[in-house]
């Protein structure tokens, strides 16, 4: 059974960078073709992608956002790491990591349980 769970600061102020970690148990986060994502809800707004990093370590971003995300990974620990420069009061919202199961571009199938991040100074 595959497990996901979110690790983060729950409060961040304005300007900072926001990082979030996911940590995966039950399969590898290099496993071929599976895509790591990271998807937020923001306060009464549907879900929104962030961005995902595939199995071979390639990144993809919401174009909305690309200029302020950045997704990496730690193999050594299987986590997948977000991270949101410059964050505004609009950044917040419950954070979720998802992964997708191949062929590229199947539905998300497991989630973590969503960290809360606010941002307020």
């Amino acid at each position: 059974q595959v497990q996901l769970q979110e690790s983060g600061p729950g409060l961040v102020k304005p300007s900072q960078t926001l990082s979030l970690t996911c940590a995966v148990s039950g399969g590898s986060i290099t496993a071929f073709g599976y895509v790591w994502n990271w998807i937020r809800q923001s306060p009464g707004k549907g879900l929104e992608w962030i961005g995902h990093i595939t199995y071979s370590g390639n990144t993809y971003y919401n174009p909305t956002l690309k200029s302020r995300i950045s997704i990496s990974r730690d193999t050594s620990k299987n986590q997948f790491i977000l991270q949101v420069t410059s964050v505004t009061p609009e950044d917040t919202a419950v954070y979720y990591c998802a992964r997708a199961p191949p062929p590229y571009g199947s539905t998300w199938d497991y989630w973590g349980q969503g960290t809360q991040v606010t941002v307020s100074s």
